[in-house]
């Protein structure tokens, strides 16, 4: 069974920020002549590695919900150069978008057990994704969503 990561996406205010931003970077990558790959960079290195690339992914809580994730495919480890250890999270440039699931804020990352993860949207719900970012917020804050 697949082992999932949560973490805050700080600097983000809706998910087409984050789908910005990860086309920006790695549109970099590549004029850069660099591997054209999407990676997060964490601190701490996940002892259970071996579940999480096993079909884990990373959700993102933007503004305080759960609303998107991204397939983790490789972790890491490397040691950068004051001598810290981090990790690099590889993941699928894709995001996919999930039900809002609501989160109070918290450091770091956090195992996220496939049990306590959010569904994907499906297609029932493509007007939800259609509908302004702006909106979405204001029923969510209302808990509407």
């Amino acid at each position: 069974m697949s082992l999932n990561l949560i973490k805050l996406c700080v600097g983000c205010d809706s998910v087409e920020d984050l789908e910005e931003w990860i086309a920006f970077r790695l549109d970099e990558r590549r004029r850069a002549g660099e591997p054209v790959e999407q990676y997060h960079t964490t601190r701490m290195v996940p002892t259970r590695a071996s579940e999480i690339t096993d079909g884990g992914s990373l959700y993102w809580v933007v503004k305080g919900n759960v609303q998107c994730r991204q397939l983790i495919t490789e972790i890491r480890p490397f040691t950068d150069d004051e001598g810290i250890g981090r990790c690099h999270l590889i993941l699928d440039p894709q995001v996919v978008r999930t039900d809002w699931q609501p989160r109070r804020a918290f450091q770091g990352w956090r195992y996220l057990k496939p049990s306590d993860a959010p569904l994907d949207l499906g297609k029932g719900k493509a007007g939800f994704i259609e509908m302004p970012p702006k909106l979405r917020r204001e029923l969510a804050d209302l808990g509407l969503l």
